[in-house]
């Protein structure tokens, strides 16, 4: 009888129970993806990996990428809790971005910052479904405009930080109804906004009583005032 211990294989492993939640979850996306040419077998077990992860941030996966690889690598994935999209403002629109958002219900975290080709529809999508977003970034996406921050204001009630640094469409109306509506949060940034004025800053300080951060860095027409109140 031969005492000499097999060799294990790592697809040998419970792939769903091991592997992805435990072990592949701590490595790189990009080797992660790299390992798909290993073998037939590696490839499968890379996409049962996507279609199941909950965080996916563009970045990882390195300076720039394509918009095929975006839209390969979330095609299957309905679980998403955080979504972080940078290096893809020259061709993310929302042909690319709609399908995601509107099979992950369960986005918690979304970053768009700089996604300049987006429109206004992008941001009714998100409104519409992510209703347990708690924190967003819309940081110089001037398609922003008063009607899609109402849809998010009107859905997305549990929204703890929104950075609308140089979303220069909108003016104290839209500020003001959006705190109205969502008296939890924490964060704000109106940064880079000539349009935002003393209205604003007097209903945020109303209705936002956990409010720890508010950037109204280059806001002109906010006087001191108001800062005060």
């Amino acid at each position: 009888m031969s005492l000499t211990p097999s060799r294990g294989c790592l697809l040998d492993l419970p792939w769903e129970d091991i592997l992805v939640p435990h072990i592949l979850c701590h490595l790189p996306l990009q080797q992660l993806l790299s390992l798909q040419r290993v073998s037939k077998s590696f490839q499968s077990l890379i996409q049962l990996y996507l279609a199941n992860m909950r965080c996916f941030d563009s970045s990882q996966i390195g300076p720039a990428i394509p918009r095929a690889a975006f839209v390969n690598l979330l095609k299957d994935n309905e679980v998403l809790q955080q979504l972080v999209l940078q290096n893809c403002s020259d061709w993310l629109t929302d042909r690319e971005l709609l399908p995601v958002i509107g099979q992950n219900h369960h986005l918690h975290h979304i970053q768009l910052k700089g996604c300049a080709q987006l429109s206004r529809h992008a941001l009714v999508a998100i409104s519409l479904s992510c209703p347990n977003l708690r924190r967003l970034s819309l940081a110089h996406c001037e398609w922003v405009d008063s009607l899609s921050l109402r849809s998010l204001a009107d859905h997305c009630k549990a929204l703890e930080a929104v950075d609308l640094t140089a979303c220069r469409q909108l003016k104290d109306e839209a500020i003001c109804y959006l705190v109205q509506k969502c008296s939890r949060l924490k964060s704000l940034s109106l940064a880079v906004n000539a349009n935002v004025g003393d209205v604003a800053v007097e209903e945020i300080a109303k209705c936002c009583p956990e409010l720890e951060h508010l950037d109204l860095t280059g806001c002109l027409r906010v006087k001191n005032d108001s800062i005060r109140y």
